[in-house]
């Protein structure tokens, strides 16, 4: 049975924007796991995610306080239909990143990150898969705020879809 992927990173809910979209809040109502690659900002929106997502896998940013930190890693791993996915904040400069992650992550499939705000989907020497969902809420000098969905279907991911998020 295929699995419905959410990837959310920096959604920084209330300091950014003062609360997730309505149509972010659909998409984890849909999606049988959603990831978050850091920059919560607080517990409330770790609260709301982890009461209304089917399944929830998160790591804390740069922006998130001790609190966060007590019940975040800094990296997650997880298995979902064959597929091995790590997932961390940051991964440093765009120039170099891929063969940096081959290196930092060579028994994963899929590297979910953030911090950066700009969707990035790029394909390492070694075949690892790099996803940035960008922001939901904050979409600093791209065009419009982002988010990614996937699906993960025995042991391929396929359907991976920048999600532009509409304007309220």
């Amino acid at each position: 049975m295929p699995t419905r992927l959410l990837l959310l990173a920096d959604t920084h809910v209330p300091k950014r924007a003062r609360e997730m979209p309505g149509q972010v809040w659909d998409a984890i109502d849909q999606a049988d796991v959603v990831f978050h690659a850091g920059d919560w900002v607080t517990e409330d929106l770790l609260d709301s995610i982890e009461h209304r997502a089917a399944r929830l896998i998160g790591v804390y940013g740069n922006n998130d306080g001790e609190a966060l930190r007590r019940r975040l890693p800094l990296v997650a791993n997880a298995v979902i239909d064959g597929i091995r996915f790590s997932m961390i904040h940051e991964t440093g400069q765009a120039k170099g990143r891929e063969v940096r992650a081959d290196l930092g992550f060579p028994d994963a499939d899929v590297l979910i990150f953030g911090h950066s705000h700009i969707p990035w989907d790029a394909v390492s020497p070694n075949g690892l898969r790099l996803l940035n969902p960008g922001s939901p809420t904050d979409r600093r000098r791209q065009p419009v705020c982002t988010y990614l969905t996937a699906v993960a279907d025995d042991g391929e991911l396929r359907d991976v879809t920048l999600v532009p998020v509409a304007r309220a």
